[in-house]
């Protein structure tokens, strides 16, 4: 159980893990596992559970006649996604980020827009708290 939604921890391949991020992309994935490995993390990614589907429509709907002639298009796969966590269950990313833990491959402070692939390298010459103008 969660202390707040901020700080989540499941079991993850039989090790509880602090939970980064739900429902990611293989390419974030990529991402967030380098970054966080770079940190000194041990990261571990299962694919999220596929989200439930609605209740199908009862029979009694559709005329018998309509249901042989017609052929519904079965529902696109849905998309590959991963529930990423770290092996250090007191991780927490936003504490992570704003208190200035985690440092990119060259060595720069991550920022949030790194964090959320908005920016292609950390820019953080000044923190947030010391700019004047």
């Amino acid at each position: 159980m969660a202390i707040n939604k901020n700080h989540e921890f499941e079991e993850l391949d039989g090790v509880k893990c602090g939970i980064v991020e739900k429902n990611v992309t293989p390419e974030r994935l990529a991402f967030l596992k380098e970054l966080l490995t770079v940190n000194g993390y041990t990261v571990i990614a299962v694919p999220s559970p596929a989200p439930k589907a609605p209740p199908a429509k009862a029979a009694a709907e559709k005329p018998a006649e309509a249901e042989q002639t017609e052929q519904t298009p079965a529902p696109p796969p849905p998309p590959t996604t991963f529930t990423v966590g770290v092996t250090d269950y007191t991780f927490n990313a936003i504490n992570a980020i704003f208190g200035r833990l985690l440092k990119t491959k060259t060595g720069k402070v991550v920022t949030l827009a790194y964090w959320q692939q908005k920016e292609a390298e950390s820019n953080d010459e000044v923190p947030y708290y010391e700019f004047n103008g």
